[in-house]
């Protein structure tokens, strides 16, 4: 009994082992699928921590762009003349300041800062730092000066990349390139007109002026509002067959780099916004308008002319005694009558004149390339002497800029064409008057400078050929006229085939004592001005601006002979 309760005990206790060792061998498994399961939550954790982390860097990445979108909505893309010379330009600056609170080592900082840029006043600085949390310590800083200021190491230098719109020319352009706000947005010139353009294009915008050329006319413009003290002045030179821009320049202009606002109508671009009465320079369109019509040719007499003549209530006078009675319509040009050029008129009728003045776009606002154009005042034909006056160039107003089209067209053969400043393919225009009424014009203006009756023999400039009318107009003041003028000379060049309208306008000029004239029609000089007309000092200028370009122009464009 003992035996088989032993053997029954051990036969337990075998059990009771063999039931042991498998529970052990259960939990070293389950261990394993544990540890297992810790070593790929692990990775798990690993992989989750570096996706939140690589989300991070996206919003980084966000904010990146978010800074490209802001230098994007800053660029503006550059402006270039004919010879893809810079006239406006997107940069990026630097500017660098200082956080006064992060510096380590202020002595050994003013130290560097002082061997970096000698030419500052440390004293200004050194209480820039006492006083200031952050300041800027410069703007616009050079390559070598940013390299050398970053290589110091110090946390309290804060570095701000910047875009900029930077002007080379300076005050050059400015009345065609004009300027931006502190917002990028451009508030006048090109830059405003063409202001979504400059912003999503990356090819620049090519002009049609020329850098040189622009550079020239201004200096001479400069130079000779000294001398005849003028209030302001003006001048154009444009292709007449396409109606490309070379040169636009008024005076006085403005440095755009600045940008300064500015309020003083004296800043006025006097080429496409200044409206004025500009004299006889319309005699031309009264007479091309009279040939036209078939009512004249330039050998139609007109005899027994009188010295003034009655009209309403104003009486319309010649500017010299020295005009003769009897005279051919293409003398009363040359010679600039004012009583021929009513008689001219009233053959055309007002109607018929304002048709064609209308036709050679000097009545109406003109489309241009820049917004800051001038709106001729509005005509009443029927009223008083409006035909009278108007065919010499008083009591109608335009622009030079649409001055400048209407003798393009007339000296081109006919044909209609838009002055502009953009370089782009030329579309041929229609003919709006006859090639023969161009071609006698053009003879008729030619005169006007290489004849002794002209009024513009100071601008016979050798070898180009110089055709043109003058223009003295009274300005308009308290509804009558003051004694200031506005001198204007219209001319084209070279007369045998023109390719060039040239205009030179200054406002409110005074005579010289001392300026020495040098004739071009005959030995000889003149020294002082001797009457405050545009034959006297528009001439004068036009000529010697010629004298400049026409070597340039020769070269670059045509052959002048």
């Amino acid at each position: 009994m003992k035996k088989s309760k032993s053997k029954i005990v051990i036969e337990d206790f075998k059990d009771s082992f063999v039931y042991k060792k498998n529970e052990t061998i259960l939990n070293i498994q389950f261990n394993r699928v544990a540890f297992i399961f810790f070593v790929f939550f692990i990775i798990y954790l690993i992989y989750t921590i570096h996706l939140i982390h690589l989300g991070s860097r996206k919003s980084k990445i966000d904010i990146v762009d978010n800074i490209s979108a802001v230098r994007d909505k800053l660029y503006r893309a550059d402006i270039i003349d004919v010879n893809g010379n810079y006239l406006a330009k997107t940069v990026k600056s630097i500017d660098v300041g200082i956080k006064t609170s992060d510096v380590i080592d202020k002595k050994k900082l003013l130290l560097s800062l002082n061997i970096i840029f000698p030419n500052k006043d440390f004293r200004k600085i050194k209480k820039k730092f006492d006083t200031k949390k952050f300041f800027w310590l410069e703007k616009k800083i050079s390559e070598e000066n940013y390299e050398k200021i970053m290589k110091l190491g110090d946390k309290s230098i804060i570095p701000e990349e910047r875009v900029l719109r930077v002007y080379p020319q300076k005050n050059l352009f400015s009345h065609i390139i004009g300027q931006i706000d502190d917002d990028n947005v451009g508030i006048s010139g090109l830059e405003k007109s063409f202001d979504e353009i400059l912003r999503k294009s990356k090819k620049p915008l090519k002009l049609t002026v020329d850098k040189d050329i622009q550079f020239l006319i201004r200096r001479e413009l400069i130079k000779y509002q000294e001398i005849f003290r003028s209030k302001g002045s003006a001048a154009i030179l444009m292709n007449v067959d396409k109606g490309q821009i070379i040169s636009l320049v008024s005076l006085p202009d403005f440095d755009p780099n600045k940008r300064q606002s500015i309020t003083d109508v004296n800043y006025i671009n006097r080429v496409t916004k200044g409206t004025y009465e500009l004299g006889s320079v319309f005699k031309p369109f009264t007479f091309a308008s009279a040939l036209s019509n078939n009512l004249i040719k330039p050998e139609t007499q007109f005899l027994n002319l009188p010295k003034s003549i009655k009209c309403d209530k104003h009486e319309i006078g010649e500017y010299s005694d020295d005009i003769p009675t009897d005279l051919t319509a293409e003398q009363i040009l040359i010679m600039s009558g004012n009583v021929g050029s009513v008689k001219i008129a009233q053959k055309v009728g007002p109607e018929n004149l304002k048709l064609f003045l209308k036709k050679v776009g000097v009545l109406d606002k003109i489309e241009f390339d820049i917004e800051e154009v001038g709106s001729p005042q509005p005509i009443d034909w029927h009223q008083g002497c409006k035909l009278e006056t108007v065919s010499y160039g008083q009591g109608i107003t335009t622009t030079i800029l649409q001055l400048a089209k209407g003798y393009a067209i007339l000296s081109n053969g006919g044909y209609s064409i838009n002055p502009t400043l953009i370089d782009k393919k030329f579309i041929k225009k229609k003919r709006i008057i006859k090639k023969d009424v161009s071609d006698e014009v053009v003879k008729v203006l030619r005169k006007i400078v290489n004849t002794e009756d002209g009024t513009a023999k100071l601008a016979n400039v050798k070898n180009y050929q110089i055709a043109g009318k003058t223009g003295t107009a009274n300005q308009s003041a308290n509804g009558g006229y003051s004694r200031a003028k506005i001198n204007t000379f219209a001319s084209i060049f070279p007369s045998s085939s023109p390719k060039y309208v040239f205009i030179v306008m200054l406002d409110t000029p005074k005579t010289s004592s001392s300026y020495i004239y040098n004739y071009r029609h005959k030995e000889g000089t003149q020294t002082g001005t001797p009457y405050n007309t545009a034959g006297w000092t528009s001439v004068e200028v036009a000529g010697k601006i010629i004298d400049r370009i026409g070597p340039i122009l020769a070269t670059k464009y045509i052959e002048v002979n």
